[in-house]
């Protein structure tokens, strides 16, 4: 990994038409073999975790997820390569604790 800089983003993926949780799960087999394929090409990222949307049916209709990276770019570009889609992305601020921590 890179000594550079990392930003902290927040990705979100809008899934339409909702996708089952095993259709998810090769998503993200792909998303961690695009990892070092955004890495071999020199760019410097990480993944943190990600939510998961569901909705009434269990369907899931999106991630939120928490990339340390670069750039925006960069970001994209592991999007493209494992096939995923990008519907918004974010500069990650403070994290705010709810009441109980």
């Amino acid at each position: 990994m890179s000594e550079r800089e990392l930003v902290d983003y927040l990705i979100l993926r809008e899934i339409d038409p909702p996708v089952t949780h095993a259709e998810r799960e090769r998503a993200s087999e792909r998303s961690i073999a695009a990892l070092d394929t955004v890495r071999d090409d020199g760019d410097a990222i990480e993944w943190v975790q990600s939510e998961i949307m569901t909705n009434e049916d269990d369907m899931v209709t999106g991630t939120l997820c928490h990339f340390r990276a670069e750039t925006e770019e960069t970001l994209h570009e592991h999007a493209d390569c494992a096939g995923l889609p990008v519907s918004q992305v974010y500069r990650r601020g403070e994290h705010v604790a709810g009441p109980d921590g």
